[in-house]
């Protein structure tokens, strides 16, 4: 599942082949994508629409056009094509612009979601945008992730995924932040402390970065667009590494399950 670290390099990638570019036709093959307007009214309201700008917010890509914005949620399996050659069953939204190149969504799950919103339309306050707390870079006082943890009695890593709480923050790098913060991912939110909330944050900030900055993790079934693989997947130390030693103390990784989420630690570094 594509994190803000992948959904960032979406966004430079898409940046670097379509910015200016002018919709002269949309295709919709599959009309649930769309989570707010139906495909006639999609596919008439975007044409002639030019893409100014490619903006993100946690793990939502927003494209904001001459005349709307358009917020775009990957979830599981979405991701973007640039061939027309590379149609199958699972693309679902077909762009084409006036220099005769193409924008292809693609979604194997069928998961994912686009919003559309008039440029009128203050879309912070508007779904998906609206649930979202703040990114771990954008948080200024500890005592904000503190207090969000306190009226939680769920495990930490469940609250790392809860979006409301700390927005983009997927399974891989949850496992990664509870590891470098030394934090059993079992832990129960509200028993983590200030001085803790500060490590979370830090550690965050830290692994994102370094995240984007390698063009993300490519796991699985993700590659963030136009053949562009991320290399962070490389300096994982906990995430997918079940049975390999720790780099810290040599004591196997364990995979176990967290609200059905799989989830990679270190049974020796992570007691508490």
């Amino acid at each position: 599942m594509p994190e803000l670290p992948e959904v960032e390099t979406v966004k430079k990638t898409l940046e670097a082949v379509y910015l200016n570019k002018t919709i002269t036709n949309v295709i919709v093959k599959y009309d649930n994508i769309l989570a707010n307007i139906n495909s006639i009214e999609f596919i008439n309201n975007l044409k002639n629409q030019t893409i100014l700008s490619f903006n993100r917010i946690g793990k939502i890509l927003i494209i904001n056009l001459s005349k709307s914005n358009l917020l775009i949620h990957l979830r599981m399996e979405g991701k973007f094509k640039f061939n027309k050659d590379l149609l199958d069953k699972h693309s679902h939204v077909i762009f084409d612009f006036e220099d005769g190149s193409t924008l292809i969504y693609h979604d194997v799950r069928k998961f994912g979601k686009i919003f559309y919103y008039d440029k009128n339309q203050d879309i912070t306050k508007l779904a998906p945008l609206n649930k979202l707390g703040f990114e771990p870079f954008d948080i200024k006082d500890p005592k904000y992730l503190y207090d969000k943890l306190q009226k939680s009695k769920k495990p930490i890593k469940s609250s790392l995924l809860d979006q409301s709480i700390m927005a983009g923050i997927g399974n891989i790098y949850a496992d990664e932040i509870c590891f470098e913060c030394k934090l059993n991912p079992n832990t129960i939110s509200n028993t983590i402390s200030l001085k803790k909330c500060i490590e979370i944050i830090s550690a965050a900030s830290v692994i994102l970065k370094e995240a984007i900055k390698d063009g993300g993790s490519t796991i699985k079934t993700f590659q963030s667009s136009h053949g562009v693989d991320g290399l962070f997947q490389q300096k994982l130390k906990v995430y997918g590494k079940t049975n390999q030693p720790c780099i810290n103390c040599n004591c196997k990784i364990v995979k176990t399950f967290i609200n059905k989420r799989g989830t990679h630690y270190c049974p020796n570094c992570q007691k508490g």
